[in-house]
């Protein structure tokens, strides 16, 4: 790939480059997998050019601004990106800036998804689950914890979920008599797993709605779903980024058990009673340290 075809992908034709223009393009031909995920004062340090520079390059490029340059690049990148690579990106941020960085990642992930989510995606999500005669969740490898922690919920206020997790056999001994009536939802994020994109064509085929929870439309998941629920997994290290994800999730079960209010709050209460009576929880009042 050279820096001409580079250009043509982030859709920059036509415009004539300065010095420091050609020297930002070629960094980003060059280490493209680095550069998507770079600061534009690091972005400028790195071609030898001042972070005005680095912005102005975006800005003659057609982008309002370097965030819209860097978004369009991460989005050629992120996908083919291996953990080694990701891992090699996050050594580019200071041991001493790490908590700050990672923080401030997350709250943007999580600003920029709450901006750019369509509420009417949401409200079909809510609307396919609440009519659903069971639901599967689906979500692996660094999915699974998103996966365990919406399931948990749903099982406090659906009767019939079932965890599609690749346990023991094959995933699709688990959705075999999926169809219907049923719905699932698939979560992933790159690097996508291929087992949730197939069960989720499964599904689809056999006749059951398809909820995915993904992080953009050029996800692979988009195809293979009714409707999308989209959050900003942007990385600062080879680890995933689930701030944003997660609480897209928080939001889908409060907005279910808001629906379900009646039903939740009497199964609830008589959780409470077994939850009690076998100690499955501290006693508000039990001294610290100590136990029964």
């Amino acid at each position: 790939m050279d820096t001409q075809e580079i250009v043509r992908k982030l859709n920059l034709r036509g415009q004539a480059l300065s010095k420091g223009h050609r020297r930002i393009a070629a960094f980003i031909n060059e280490h493209s997998e680095k550069a998507a995920f770079m600061t534009a004062v690091i972005l400028g340090r790195n071609c030898g050019v001042s972070e005005s520079t680095v912005v102005r390059f975006a800005s003659a490029m057609g982008y309002e601004g370097y965030p819209e340059l860097q978004a369009a690049l991460q989005e050629l990148v992120r996908q083919r990106l291996t953990a080694s690579e990701r891992f090699n990106i996050a050594s580019e941020i200071k041991e001493n800036d790490v908590l700050r960085t990672v923080l401030k990642n997350d709250m943007r992930n999580i600003r920029m998804t709450t901006e750019e989510l369509s509420q009417k995606d949401f409200d079909r999500a809510v609307e396919l689950l609440l009519s659903a005669r069971r639901i599967y969740v689906m979500g692996l490898r660094s999915a699974a914890p998103l996966a365990q922690f919406f399931g948990h919920y749903l099982r406090l206020i659906f009767e019939d979920v079932v965890m599609v997790q690749n346990g023991i056999g094959e995933v699709f001994d688990e959705v075999e008599r999926i169809g219907g009536p049923d719905v699932l939802v698939g979560i992933s994020f790159p690097r996508y797993s291929t087992r949730t994109v197939e069960c989720m064509r499964f599904a689809r085929e056999n006749g059951a709605r398809v909820v995915a929870v993904t992080d953009g439309a050029m996800s692979p998941l988009s195809a293979a779903a009714d409707v999308c629920l989209y959050a900003h997994t942007d990385m600062a290290s080879f680890v995933d980024s689930l701030a944003a994800p997660l609480s897209l999730l928080n939001a889908l079960i409060v907005s279910l058990s808001l629906r379900r209010r009646e039903e939740l709050s009497v199964h609830l209460k008589r959780l409470e009673g077994l939850w009690n009576a076998h100690g499955v929880y501290l006693d508000r009042e039990e001294p610290c340290g100590q136990s029964k």
